[in-house]
């Protein structure tokens, strides 16, 4: 396996289908005497969701078809 000059590899993907390695899934590298691991992170700690700091926060009370109709300029 070839390194990029970004210093990226390919996971091949039988590893990728066996481990349920997807483009949502967090892995971290780390080496032990000499041999470089890669591991999945199972719950990555600080890791929130962009918007969840705004969950609930909303005052507005509209429907999902007032916003709707208000973000197309019906309104």
């Amino acid at each position: 396996m070839r390194v990029t000059s970004k210093g990226q590899v390919t996971i091949p993907l039988a590893l990728r289908e066996k481990y349920g390695i997807n483009e949502n899934v967090e892995v971290e590298f780390f080496d032990d005497k000499g041999k470089i691991y890669i591991e999945i992170i199972k719950n990555p700690e600080n890791k929130q969701n962009r918007f969840e700091k705004f969950r609930g926060i909303a005052t507005v009370k509209m429907s999902t078809d007032d916003i709707m109709a208000l973000t197309r300029g019906e309104r």
